[in-house]
This record gives structure tokens, sequence and C-alpha cells, in this order.
């Protein structure tokens, strides 16, 4: 019923700043709530910042708290993540990820999560 597909990802130097876009199309207005993840090589899919759709409320990763920023513009249905003082380590695969209840498990939980994005790749220089 939903369908993500991510956009903004790219090469930056490190302390550079980056802003990912998701754009939901089908049946967002049914959504509990969205986030997004990501996954570098060889290592499990991370979740770092998650919204409510209705609420506004926001989660983040400990990685990442003061540095990105998760927001929805629900009437046009995108999610964006602004990635301030990008480190190396932030390089990977991110996601857009969304759910249609809580189920009472983390809000940054993978399994969370039943609709997702194809992806867009992040990489950060030192």
């Amino acid at each position: 019923q939903v369908h993500l597909v991510e956009s903004g990802g790219g090469s930056v130097q490190a302390g550079g700043s980056l802003r990912l876009s998701c754009a939901a199309s089908g049946r967002p207005d049914i959504l509990y709530s969205m986030a997004w993840f990501r996954q570098a090589p060889g290592k499990r899919r991370e979740g770092i910042a998650t919204i409510r759709r209705n609420s506004g409320n926001t989660a983040y990763a400990d990685s990442v708290k003061g540095r990105f920023t998760i927001s929805q513009d629900n009437a046009k249905n995108t999610l964006s993540l602004q990635m301030n003082n990008l480190k190396p380590e932030d390089s990977a695969m991110y996601f857009c990820a969304a759910s249609y209840y809580d189920d009472g498990g983390h809000p940054l939980d993978t399994n969370e999560y039943s609709v997702w994005g194809q992806g867009t790749q992040v990489t950060v220089s030192s």
C-alpha cells in the first residue's frame, strides 16, 4: 500500500553535510511512523532516526544525536534527514522505512518496519 524511494546520497568530506529525502506514494496517510536506517558492509542494519506521523515525536540513535535531524512534510508525503558534521563512520547505505502500527517494540528496531526503500549511498571521506 506504500512505496518508498530515497534520494540525496553522495560523497562528501568529513565535516560536511548532506540532506536525504524519501518520497512516499500509495497510502502514506495510514502510516504510524517513518524512519531512517543505515547499513555498512559487514555490519547490521542500524536504526538512526524515527518520527511518528501524527505527533511528530522523534527518536535518535546516540551515534547521530546532535548531528542528524529527521523531519517530515505530511502534505507532500516526504521524509527528510539532514546530516551535519558527517564523519567517515557515517558512510553506509541509507534506507527509508515505514511502519503501519506500533507493536510495542523499540522504535529503532528493524523489525518495527515493514516497508522499505531501495537505499541511497552516503560516503564520507576523511
